[in-house]
């Protein structure tokens, strides 16, 4: 085992992305609706409290997402399944286009409540309003109440470990014969 000290001037980026990567994930993609939409994939999303309910996302203070969330003081979170890796791509991809152009290739429909797109077959949707925003270093951290929910049937999570995709495979116990 390696024991790596922290320094008050230097941290190993690497090091520290590989250490953060050891914590598996779900992987969402975030959106803002309006006249220029905009979509995500992000896995640094929690549920925060249940009274009120309040969930929450971190944005990179360079991504475009950033601006948006904050002028537009709305989102959705949709919750990706196993089978929507080529969605989290997608979205993850910073070569794709922007604004409603993006979203040609995803089936989706507009959350009632924020008009944020909300992708189809995800495993939940929540629809947000802007509560609070933190500083978080090279993030932001906001924070949503929650203005709609809904979940679709028991199907399984698409995760991210190790900087990959990954899919949940049942405990030898708990398989059928």
């Amino acid at each position: 085992m390696t024991i790596h000290r922290r320094t008050p001037d230097r941290v190993d980026t690497t090091l520290l992305r590989r250490a953060f990567g050891a914590f598996a994930t779900g992987v969402t993609v975030v959106t803002v609706g309006g006249d220029t939409p905009h979509g995500m994939t992000a896995n640094s999303f929690t549920s925060v409290s249940l009274d009120p309910p309040l969930v929450l996302v971190c944005v990179g203070r360079d991504a475009v997402m950033h601006r948006a969330l904050t002028e537009n003081g709305h989102f959705a979170v949709s919750v990706l399944g196993a089978h929507q890796e080529p969605v989290a791509r997608h979205f993850a991809d910073r070569r794709r286009p922007l604004g409603q152009a993006q979203f040609d290739s995803t089936d989706w429909r507009p959350g009632p409540n924020t008009g944020a797109p909300l992708i189809a077959g995800a495993m939940a949707h929540f629809e947000c309003g802007l509560w609070r925003s933190y500083d978080g270093g090279d993030h932001s951290i906001f924070i949503g109440n929650l203005l709609s929910l809904d979940r679709a049937g028991d199907q399984d999570a698409l995760l991210f470990l190790h900087g990959q995709f990954r899919r949940l495979i049942p405990y030898r116990n708990e398989m059928t014969a």
